[in-house]
């Protein structure tokens, strides 16, 4: 067990880590004011960082992954349906920071904690417990081609580097606001700074118009200078900086937390500006991207579940109808991935266009219903049938696909019955969404075609 007296600061651990003992964390939220209890639970190795709403019934379980991240001002929400969470990113940097893989936080109410307004009170807390390795390796990504996202005078990027561990720098520079938050900047290196002393006390903060303009919308009117960092015209009202720079470091705290919400340990050189947490959740999910983009080059340079010849003993469809070429990954019933290589010689690029070959839309559907059907075939009430196309839904073009194109597709079953089933299918090239659709299918014997 690594006890709280350790150093904290995160090297590149050989093993997943996760809590040795579950720990609470109780107060009013940070926007809304009621009042929560997080109750923050050990988790086996490979289970990932998972939210639950224990206040409602039945529970309702949230994984800390950007797919469910909502697009709200001033914090990061988490929501399932109907369901959300509030301001989980000074929890989630917390773990982030103490290098924690995988845990449970049950959460009563619908916000985090707020406590002082930064993440010391959670990095205490777990601390305090103590933190165990676990018998699996961490599964680290290395960002492998740089990722650049600019707008509204913010940006982020996410660049390769061969040191371990994810630094961040970030320059804090608000022209508008130099004579109350100077130009900061700050280098985080979690191999030479200690989060617990460096980050974690860093306090959220808001100019004295920005935090009455939330109370006018009836946000935070719980709070008073004294509660959170509020910064006037001589600075701190009725407070004090813990850093001279505090607000750069919550922004570190910030954007550490809402990158762990790629879902995997990350090796790479962050470089900010004046980036909030709309533009760190739009690189999480570029690192997400890319995350996938390179699972499935590794799977195509070393695995082939399903060959032509074992594809033509399931399907139907021949030359030059066949639009699949490998099945690469099947995980049961559940869910399938294939590839379509798009080469100059496909017949249909002969009238489509001249000059201007692109793939037609409709055949991209077709591949992503023939990887469909092979899904389905894998369950054994459809063993010996066909899959018929039914009916699509929900179906968007978002690229063109052209001679040189390797097309992943990707198909995860939704419902199926003895006649009838149901499929979520997207083609990717690279790392971009080339097409989507939710595609039903009739399964019926081969002699009643």
């Amino acid at each position: 067990m690594l006890q709280a007296e350790a150093d904290t600061s995160v090297d590149l651990e050989p093993r997943q880590r996760s809590l040795a003992a579950a720990v609470v964390v109780s107060g009013r939220g940070l926007l809304g004011g009621e009042m929560a209890e997080a109750r923050i639970e050990p988790a086996p190795a490979d289970s990932g960082i998972l939210f639950e709403r224990a206040d409602l019934d039945p529970p309702v379980r949230i994984p800390a992954v950007v797919d469910h991240a909502v697009s709200l001002a001033r914090r990061t929400t988490l929501r399932s349906g109907e369901t959300s969470i509030d301001t989980v990113e000074h929890c989630l940097s917390a773990l982030a920071g103490l290098g924690i893989d995988n845990a449970v936080i049950r959460l009563r109410g619908p916000e985090l904690p707020c406590g002082d307004g930064s993440a010391l009170p959670f990095v205490d807390a777990m601390l305090d417990a103590g933190i165990v390795e676990l018998d699996a390796p961490r599964r680290v990504f290395r960002v492998r081609e740089p990722i650049v996202i600019e707008e509204g005078g913010g940006s982020i990027a996410a660049l390769p580097t061969s040191k371990p561990g994810l630094q961040v720098v970030y320059e804090l520079d608000y022209a508008d606001r130099s004579d109350r938050i100077g130009r900061q900047t700050l280098s985080y290196d979690p191999n030479r700074l200690d989060y617990r002393r460096e980050i974690a006390p860093a306090r959220t903060f808001s100019l004295k118009e920005e935090a009455e303009a939330l109370q006018a919308q009836g946000l935070g009117t719980h709070l008073s200078p004294k509660d959170v960092l509020v910064i006037g015209e001589d600075g701190p009202i009725e407070n004090a900086f813990r850093f001279e720079d505090e607000p750069v470091r919550h922004k570190v705290l910030d954007v550490l937390g809402d990158l762990s919400l790629v879902g995997r340990p990350l090796q790479a050189r962050i470089v900010a500006g004046r980036s909030g947490h709309a533009l760190n959740r739009r690189l999480a999910m570029r690192l997400r991207e890319q995350i996938r983009a390179a699972e499935h080059a590794d799977l195509l340079s070393t695995t082939s579940v399903m060959d032509a010849r074992s594809i033509l003993r399931l399907m139907p469809h021949r030359y030059p109808m066949l639009l699949v070429d490998r099945v690469i990954e099947i995980d049961g019933d559940r869910r399938a991935v294939g590839i379509k290589n798009v080469t100059i010689n496909e017949p249909f690029f002969e009238g489509h266009y001249p000059g201007t070959p692109i793939m037609p839309g409709v055949l991209l559907v077709e591949a992503l219903a023939q990887m469909g059907g092979l899904l389905l075939s894998r369950k054994l009430e459809h063993t010996g049938k066909i899959a018929v196309l039914l009916s699509l839904d929900k179906v968007k073009l978002r690229k063109p696909v052209t001679p040189g194109d390797q097309v992943v597709l990707e198909v995860e079953a939704l419902r199926g019955t003895t006649r009838t089933g149901s499929v979520r299918a997207r083609a990717l090239v690279a790392d971009r969404v080339a097409a989507e659709a939710r595609i039903r299918f009739m399964l019926v014997d081969p002699d009643q075609r």
